[in-house]
């Protein structure tokens, strides 16, 4: 293992500290355990290679704090344009929130919101409906704010089954939530349908968009696209978007858009001590650092550069799509309507596969509903990478 090759006396380092040489060499060390974008190996992560252009801003502003933002006004003003930008991509024309981690604090301001609002007119259990395909973000969620999960059944073609919604709606419900681009399948769940019924039970909806938010309004622009995931759906609430997904920004760089300000405000606490009298997230100490990146990136490649990166990304979802569809020994989960694929293979067990391709260098993941390798295509991600894990995946099959 290399952590025994790394000398780290403890006691001497608390004392003396340790020469920068030496420190910069171990470093070293441990970057090289870590796997590359770059490599094109890297085949089960939402999360990409940052651009250079947004790191560059990322490093400029790395010493800013949006969390005691009187220090950092030109920072600040920053992340106003971004969520009015971002508020304005998701057809929302004045947008409320904040640059935060990821999807997870996002998801999780959103829930806070919608549990202090359920507290103002009911004393009971509040109970959150979304479907099996929700990410696991909310299972924390539902344990951290005492709130009940009730599941909605997923469909033939793995979407929330909205037949079964208002079924499900009681005078316990204090939200619902829906996915465009599930973190498993890269699905969409039918947004527009779930939007009326939660306006026409004046019930908070979140639409957790952390993957699709960066994808969805940019075929939209290109196509004239069918989904309607925003907030141009007059129940949605909030929205989850992540920059640091296909936006190329750094991470962390997650989003949260509110439609009302007032429930913005929800999450309001005096902070005397600092620059600023309130804060409206839910952490302190808030790096600037992602703002300025987000900022960076949606100046410098706009509406069109953005399509660009979509459309390369969806085309490669595609040819490596029909690539699996060649070999009958692979069964494809369904047809990726984003930039995931998952997929079995014929009695075989797919971690057995998972692990034999780990081996050969590539990073995938599995997932659970169904029981399915996952392939997630990233811009870092080219053709010949596909081509050499197509090769890869051949060979593991008939080695089985």
């Amino acid at each position: 293992m290399i952590f025994l090759q790394i000398r780290w006396d403890y006691n001497t380092m608390l004392k003396k500290g340790r020469r920068r040489e030496d420190v910069f060499n171990d470093l070293q060390k441990f970057k090289k355990m870590d796997m590359s974008y770059s490599s094109g190996r890297i085949l089960g992560s939402m999360c990409t290679d940052p651009d250079s252009v947004g790191l560059e801003a990322y490093k400029m502003f790395i010493d800013t704090n949006l969390g005691d933002s009187g220090h950092f006004k030109g920072t600040a003003t920053m992340e106003a344009e971004v969520i009015s930008s971002l508020g304005r991509l998701l057809h929302l024309d004045k947008a409320y929130g904040h640059i935060v981690t990821g999807g997870t604090e996002a998801n999780l301001m959103a829930m806070t919101v919608a549990k202090y609002l359920f507290e103002e007119q009911h004393d009971t259990m509040p109970e959150l409906i979304l479907p099996k395909s929700a990410h696991f973000s909310f299972k924390k969620i539902c344990s951290m704010l005492s709130v009940k999960p009730v599941y909605v059944d997923l469909d033939c073609d793995y979407r929330m089954d909205v037949s079964q919604l208002e079924g499900l709606i009681t005078e316990n419900t204090m939200a619902i939530v829906a996915i465009a681009g599930s973190t498993e399948l890269g699905l969409v769940d039918k947004i527009d349908e779930i939007s009326e019924i939660a306006f026409s039970n004046d019930i908070y909806l979140h639409v957790d968009a952390a993957l699709g938010g960066f994808i969805i309004p940019f075929l939209n622009n290109e196509n004239n696209n069918k989904y309607n995931i925003d907030f141009g759906c007059k129940g949605v609430t909030s929205m989850t978007i992540d920059p640091h997904k296909m936006g190329l920004a750094p991470v962390p760089s997650g989003g949260i858009i509110f439609r009302h300000r007032h429930h913005l405000e929800k999450l309001s606490v005096k902070t005397p001590y600092l620059t600023k009298d309130k804060q409206t997230t839910i952490v302190g100490t808030r790096t600037g650092a992602s703002t300025a990146a987000t900022w960076t990136l949606l100046n410098y490649y706009g509406i069109e550069g953005y399509q660009k990166i979509v459309n390369d990304v969806l085309k490669l979802t595609k040819y490596t799509y029909n690539k699996l569809q060649k070999n009958q020994q692979i069964k494809l989960v369904c047809k990726p309507e984003l930039n995931i694929i998952s997929f079995t293979i014929d009695d075989m067990d797919v971690d057995i596969i998972k692990n034999k391709l780990t081996k050969m260098g590539w990073s995938l993941s599995i997932a659970e509903y169904p029981h399915a390798i996952r392939l997630v295509i990233m811009p870092h991600v080219k053709k010949e990478h596909i081509d050499l894990f197509i090769n890869d995946l051949n060979q593991s099959l008939q080695e089985y």
